[in-house]
């Protein structure tokens, strides 16, 4: 198992391109298996995840040829559908949450598709009804195996209808939408998830042929196409690692520009960041954050106390909520972190509290953060990444922290980020990695 050991308490200093984006990459390369022909995507991040992703499409029988860095090619002319209902797949698929998303282009065109029980991150129950709902109303058939804990989904003749989703999931939302794109008629989808990488995907299925409405609401309107094109797709930055960046530049005191950071596609996220006084200027396309020493967190118009809460798109996502939880426990003032949309995201506090920081944990989706105004320094210790985003939190505190931490189980943060440790180090932070 491997480890970051990080010396805190340097300012950093210099620019930073963030990656392209985990959660569209995710999507958009299942999407490749809607055509027989050749897809070229830009700007995929070399992340464990997504590497996982990408061996996968190869082991079903996808043609895969990187260009460059970051560019690849790929021609799913070819796919193996018996392949699915290996041994192999079964232990393939289930250690990558975000390979559910291949069951819906599965559908559309082989008419059906097999999945076992996906892994992913350890935060709570994440259910998967919203998929197989939206196949059922068109007109797919669900079955699960309790014993060797397989999905299977058929359908020969999908066709158009109005769907209502339960949730508003953005891969039970990406998954149905693959479906319906070649479904015979027209599919609306009403409670449809619309964050941009959502979006991107249905501007890709619409360069490939396809025919979607409503792009950016939550109700899209599919028309179904008899067979989908190649096509070009070029990734967004990763609004998480921008939102990462924010706040590593505020915890250190630290000057960055984070450069192409796609601003119109960021949301609230500038301004979530903002309520925690932390200050920051568009130049371009390009986030600068200032050197600052201290910062205070905004209270509400009445005086009452900040809260800082996730919710679906556009609200703020819930995978910065741990990035503002550790930002607040050197600022001015107290806010209340509420965690809505996963019951186990807020455990790692014990780690902050082991390190100096106040924070009372109230339940499993609220905790409350008083700022130590950078008055008293956290302390370095050693610690366990548990998942994504609370690994890079984490590692943020121990930039920010006086003296050495390590974390351990640091495959979780390489699933998400980019050679974090060599990239930070560009700018001035002091990691190694064990």
């Amino acid at each position: 198992m491997s480890a970051f050991e990080i010396i805190g308490g340097k300012k950093l200093k210099g620019e930073i391109v963030p990656q392209g984006a985990k959660n569209e990459a995710l999507q958009i390369l299942c999407a490749v298996l809607l055509t027989t022909e050749e897809t070229i995507i830009e700007n995929i991040p070399d992340i464990i995840d997504v590497n996982k992703l990408i061996n996968l499409l190869q082991a079903m029988g996808v043609k895969v040829d990187k260009l460059d860095k970051g560019k690849y090619s790929f021609k799913a002319d070819n796919v193996d559908i018996d392949y699915l209902t290996t041994e192999d797949f079964k232990e393939r698929g289930s250690g990558l949450r975000g390979s559910i998303m291949i069951l819906g282009p599965l559908l559309a065109r082989f008419g059906k598709a097999y999945m076992p029980k996906p892994g992913g991150d350890k935060i709570g129950r994440r259910r998967l009804d919203t998929h197989f709902l939206g196949f059922e109303k068109l007109g797919a058939k669900f079955s699960y195996n309790d014993k060797d804990t397989f999905y299977s989904v058929k359908g020969d003749k999908l066709k158009g209808t109005y769907i209502h989703l339960d949730e508003a999931s953005v891969t039970g939302t990406a998954n149905v939408v693959m479906a319906a794109s070649m479904a015979k008629g027209k599919t609306t989808i009403y409670n449809a998830a619309c964050e941009p990488y959502l979006q991107q995907l249905c501007k890709m299925i619409n360069s490939m042929g396809g025919k979607i409405l409503g792009i950016g609401s939550n109700m899209l309107h599919i028309e179904g196409v008899k067979e989908l094109k190649g096509c070009k797709h070029r990734i967004l930055p990763d609004m998480i690692e921008i939102g990462s960046f924010i706040g590593l530049a505020a915890m250190t005191g630290s000057e960055i520009t984070i450069k192409n950071v796609s601003y119109p596609d960021l949301g609230i996220i500038p301004d979530t960041f903002a309520k925690l006084g932390i200050k920051m200027e568009l130049k371009g396309d390009d986030l600068y954050i200032p050197a600052q020493e201290n910062y205070e967190i905004e209270s509400f118009i009445d005086g009452s106390i900040m809260t800082i809460a996730d919710a679906p798109w556009p609200g703020f996502t819930p995978d910065l909520l741990s990035i503002v939880l550790v930002v607040a426990t050197q600022a001015r003032g107290s806010v209340l972190i509420h965690q809505k949309m996963f019951e186990s995201r807020l455990f790692f506090t014990d780690k902050l509290i082991d390190m100096g920081a106040q924070v009372i944990l109230c339940d499993p989706h609220r905790a409350t953060v008083i700022g130590l105004d950078k008055k008293q320094q956290l302390r370095g210790i050693k610690m366990t990444s548990p998942d994504i985003r609370a690994g890079v939190s984490l590692l943020i505190a121990a930039l920010s922290a006086e003296g050495t931490s390590v974390i351990s189980n640091i495959e979780q943060i390489d699933r998400g980020y980019e050679n974090i440790d060599i990239r930070l180090n560009n700018i001035g932070a002091k990691i190694r990695r064990l």
